[in-house]
């Protein structure tokens, strides 16, 4: 499904005064939660809750604009294609060590069949279309030093997003107004997980989870983030959000599916103009 954009809405998508991530990680409070649920197809804020122009890396979120990537470049075919067996020896939670195809790997999250679509693309192809489609900041350079943005750009590096740019993002992917073919970006709608809601809600939407850098840049296991991002439908009513909660607790679960759940458990109310 499509959705039209009004053009006044289609140039206010551009965020030029978000500051870099590592202007951010001076000013950030320790933890901090976004709620941001807006209209689809006026981008009327419908609800806002907390700070919601702080970018943190988007983890597995960036699996949404990668699909989008992989089959604008032909990478990716279709639902089921390609499906790729994971290798011996390709680093990979014991959970992934399986046969996966695009659905699969969103909705299990297969970090080892992103680097495949990342590797197939090449360093100079993945920063084009990460530019292209001005998601976050765009730099897929990944760490100093270390060559590694195939690979880790994603994941508390280099590559950083907010939550408003996430769903100016969704919106334009929504309305096939994204820089890429629009058989891409119908395919890439198709493969998003969707979740039954109350009240008839369906929710489709991608988890992330990660941990903010200390001031070394190492992962800092004190401060666990979580994202939920996508669009939900009922009876009429369109929406597209993004929930972000940064910790300073550590948890011993990853925090994307526990922020998921509890977006899920507050989307009757969320949706509701205040």
């Amino acid at each position: 499904m499509r959705y039209r954009l009004p053009a006044i809405v289609l140039s206010c998508l551009a965020l030029p005064g978000l500051l870099p991530f590592s202007a951010f990680a001076q000013q950030q409070p320790q933890a901090f939660e976004c709620t941001l649920v807006t209209s689809i197809e006026t981008g009327a804020i419908i609800n806002q809750q907390g700070a919601c122009d702080q970018r943190v890396a988007p983890a597995s979120t960036f699996k949404v604009p990668l699909a989008l990537i992989g089959y604008d470049a032909g990478i990716l075919q279709d639902e089921k294609s390609p499906a790729w067996d994971w290798k011996p020896g390709t680093e990979a939670r014991a959970s992934d060590r399986k046969t996966v195809d695009p659905t699969i790997w969103e909705q299990d999250s297969v970090l080892w069949y992103s680097r495949e679509v990342t590797r197939r693309l090449g360093p100079e192809k993945f920063a084009a279309y990460v530019k292209r489609l001005g998601y976050g900041n765009a730099d897929v350079s990944g760490e100093p030093g270390k060559n590694n943005g195939l690979t880790h750009s994603w994941l508390g590096s280099s590559l950083t997003v907010s939550p408003v740019e996430q769903v100016g993002f969704l919106r334009r992917l929504l309305a096939g107004n994204l820089p890429v073919s629009r058989d891409a970006q119908a395919k890439t709608r198709a493969i998003v997980p969707v979740f039954d809601a109350p009240e008839s809600w369906a929710v489709h939407g991608k988890t992330g989870t990660g941990y903010m850098r200390d001031e070394k840049g190492n992962p800092d296991r004190n401060r666990p983030f979580g994202w939920f991002v996508g669009w939900a439908e009922r009876e009429g009513q369109h929406i597209v959000f993004a929930r972000l909660r940064v910790s300073d607790k550590p948890s011993n679960e990853p925090l994307g599916p526990a922020v998921r759940d509890a977006f899920l458990r507050d989307i009757p109310r969320l949706a509701v103009h205040r």
